[in-house]
């Protein structure tokens, strides 16, 4: 993992997942799938939003729908005391 990457992590930045489905105009009844993972910023995900702009005024192919999946976000370990310690 870069160091610019690790630094994005350790502010809030989480991988992101995006599978658009799609179809090109003169077969809509086709429906093809492109997936795409980026570092993004939930839970407005910019750059996600950035593509899809730019998918929409650059790219001939006609989106049906977007599925979004992240990951967790990176964070330091958590610790709970426990109320009971068991003997052998």
């Amino acid at each position: 993992m870069e160091t610019d990457e690790f630094a994005l992590r350790l502010r809030g930045w989480r991988l992101a997942t995006a599978e658009v489905l799609y179809y090109m105009p003169d077969h809509p009844t086709l429906l093809q799938s492109f997936i795409w993972q980026t570092l993004d910023l939930a839970p407005s995900y910019p750059r996600i939003h950035k593509f899809l702009d730019f998918w929409r005024a650059e790219i001939q192919a006609v989106i049906h729908s977007v599925n979004l999946a992240s990951g967790e976000q990176l964070a330091p370990a958590k610790v709970r005391n426990v109320a009971t310690i068991l003997h052998h």
